[in-house]
């Protein structure tokens, strides 16, 4: 299979003003990935998909990722004067980057038996109405697991066919994958809330206390006589 620059670089050309970058990954599978502008973003998933030498016909699965506010530290070089004599020395920069949200896209080829080709696309923040272009019509197989980012990490895929919960209740506020997500101790109305869930519940119940030993016994004739 070609390399991922040789993807890149076709798939520029291919679809014109696409912005395509390699995302490096440092970790021990070493599986870099392509980060897609949202806006050309399904002409090169069909391009992925469509292209002779690629056939990227199979996509595995599709992953939300929550990147909160973060702070960048960088060593960069500098020429400054050091005992009045011109060195470079090593100065730390910070960049700050603001938090936002991702899917992740595998992508195999069936028909040439090769992979994975890793796509990402990225929103533009973390807020309530962060949206993707959906993906699909491309790769038939995301679409329930753009439900789920849907559903855990509140991205909106524009253009999914039947974009709704799939884990969660309908009634059910905020995105439990997201990183700065509280479970909260109440859980009234879940459908079918069960051990744990129950004895959490409790504390929002304002507990009846113990009757003595006559009013037990008048409680329970008023109970026969009901």
């Amino acid at each position: 299979m070609e390399s991922l620059e040789q993807i890149k670089a076709r798939a520029e050309r291919a679809v014109s003003g696409a912005q395509i970058a390699i995302v490096p990954n440092p970790g021990p599978a070493q599986q870099s990935s392509l980060l897609i502008d949202n806006e050309h973003a399904f002409a090169v998933a069909r391009f992925l998909r469509d292209d002779p030498t690629l056939r990227l016909d199979f996509c595995s699965n599709v992953t939300g990722v929550d990147w909160l506010d973060r702070v960048v530290k960088k060593t960069v070089k500098m020429k400054r004067l050091v005992d009045g004599e011109e060195k470079e020395v090593d100065e730390t920069t910070e960049e700050k980057i603001p938090g936002y949200l991702e899917a992740v896209y595998h992508l195999y080829s069936m028909t040439h038996k090769h992979g994975p080709v890793i796509i990402r696309i990225r929103t533009r923040d973390r807020g309530d109405g962060a949206r993707l272009p959906s993906l699909t019509t491309i790769w038939r197989s995301a679409e329930f697991q753009e439900r789920e980012i849907f559903d855990l990490y509140g991205v909106r895929f524009d253009g999914h066919p039947d974009l709704r919960r799939i884990l969660m209740w309908d009634e059910f506020v905020d995105y439990p994958m997201r990183k700065d997500y509280r479970e909260p101790d109440d859980y009234e109305w879940e459908p079918t809330p069960h051990d744990e869930v129950l004895e959490k519940a409790k504390r929002h119940y304002t507990q009846r206390p113990e009757l003595d030993g006559a009013e037990k016994i008048t409680a329970g004739g008023d109970a026969l006589n009901r």
